[in-house]
């Protein structure tokens, strides 16, 4: 007889059982998660400039708050996409609290998105100065990197001369050919050759824009712009060269980000006082020291900066290659202002403050990049790509804020 098998013990499973009670989301979640503390962060944000875009009249929207945490919350995660964020608000507790059990759809929360850039951007200065406060964002070293963001655009749809020139003689070819079936004593002779009204004359309009496009293009310095995003920049990156567009990030000596800006240009030269301006409109203060790459060299900034009495630490692409790499400089400095930089970073308390830079600013890249999908834009033009990166910068700082001070706004 075989030995009886002894009776596995489990807990009850019955997924269509109906409790009496809901549970509160903070029982189910926990005290400590992301979404109250995004909840306390909200609450204390100025939302007047958005609630002000709003009229009284009509149906009564979304409250502001409602959409700026989900949204914060969302890009926390990592979710840029409108539609999944809707999915997400149906399926997740944290997103279904913070909605407070509404559920708007992907449209509200993209034209929101979309509606408020000056806001928005004010509001990543809020979380900014709400971090400050407690005790964050220390600007004794500040480090400036920027890297560069695939646009929303293919690298095949855009205009140069030689694709507009052929684009007209296409429609010369086809407009004359439906004169001749007009002008034809047999009806018969070039059957199918017809154009409805509505097509003809968007192919004349189209015709008459293109002299004034050629015009603009033989003027311009952007030699192919994109039909589908023309604020983008043909990049390079290490896949080549892409349509993009230039994040600018400035980060304090405990990695919280103190400025951050979208730019067209594909070197960072001229980027470098703008970038230490907006920390210092941002801020209130100005950093005592500061770093970047090689690629924010330029010896014009570089004697303001001297003049202003900032300590600054930027090699020029020679050194930063005998910096990381070693070996000789091949070229020798002529401009003083060139010279006392090499000789300040080639000092042993040179190298190890210029160190610093890459374990201030390069782990934030790897965080927006790798964990919360901010390798390509989803909206396009300067502005949106702009509040894009605000809500992305602006999680970060907020979570930057939790894993240091989670309990901060929390009532004892």
């Amino acid at each position: 007889m075989r030995p009886r098998r002894p009776r596995m013990k489990f807990l009850s499973y019955s997924p269509d059982q109906i409790e009496l009670l809901p549970p509160s989301a903070r029982e189910v979640l926990g005290e400590d998660h992301l979404c109250f503390f995004v909840r306390r962060v909200v609450a204390r944000l100025n939302l007047s400039a958005i609630e002000q875009a709003y009229s009284e009249e009509g149906q009564p929207g979304y409250h502001p708050a409602l959409l700026v945490s989900v949204w914060l919350y969302a890009y926390a995660l990592g979710i840029t996409s409108a539609r999944r964020l809707e999915q997400r608000i149906r399926e997740d507790l944290a997103f279904r609290y913070l909605a407070a059990g509404a559920q708007p759809d992907f449209w509200t929360l993209n034209a929101f998105r979309r509606r408020h850039p000056k806001a928005l951007n004010d509001l990543f200065t809020q979380v900014l100065e709400l971090a400050r406060t407690a005790g964050l964002g220390r600007l004794g070293h500040v480090a400036i990197d920027s890297t560069r963001v695939k646009a929303n655009a293919s690298p095949n749809r855009t205009e140069t001369v030689e694709k507009l020139r052929t684009e007209r003689a296409r429609i010369r070819r086809r407009i004359r050919r439906w004169q001749q079936a007009c002008n034809a004593d047999d009806p018969n002779e070039q059957a199918g050759w017809t154009l409805e009204a509505d097509r003809r004359q968007a192919l004349e309009q189209r015709l008459a824009e293109i002299p004034a496009r050629l015009q603009e293009l033989r003027k311009s310095p952007v030699k192919r712009p994109s039909t589908t995003d023309p604020d983008s920049r043909f990049l390079r990156m290490r896949q080549g060269f892409v349509l993009g567009y230039t994040a600018m990030l400035a980060a304090s000596e405990d990695q919280l980000i103190v400025e951050q800006r979208v730019s067209q240009e594909g070197t960072d030269s001229a980027a470098l006082l703008p970038t230490l301006e907006g920390v210092k409109q941002r801020c209130g203060e100005t950093p005592r020291q500061v770093s970047a790459d090689s690629g924010f060299f330029a010896l014009e900034p570089l004697e303001k900066l001297e003049q202003q009495q900032l300590d600054a630490y930027v090699p020029d692409p020679n050194l930063a290659r005998v910096l990381n790499r070693g070996g000789r400089l091949h070229h020798r400095a002529k401009h003083p202002v060139h010279r006392r930089m090499r000789h300040k970073l080639r000092s042993r308390s040179g190298r190890a403050i210029y160190g610093r830079r890459k374990a201030l600013i390069e782990p934030i890249f790897g965080v927006l990049k790798e964990q919360r999908g901010m390798r390509s834009f989803r909206l396009r033009g300067l502005v949106k790509v702009g509040i894009e990166l605000t809500f992305a910068t602006t999680a970060y700082n907020l979570t930057r804020l939790w894993r240091m001070v989670p309990n901060w706004g929390r009532r004892p």
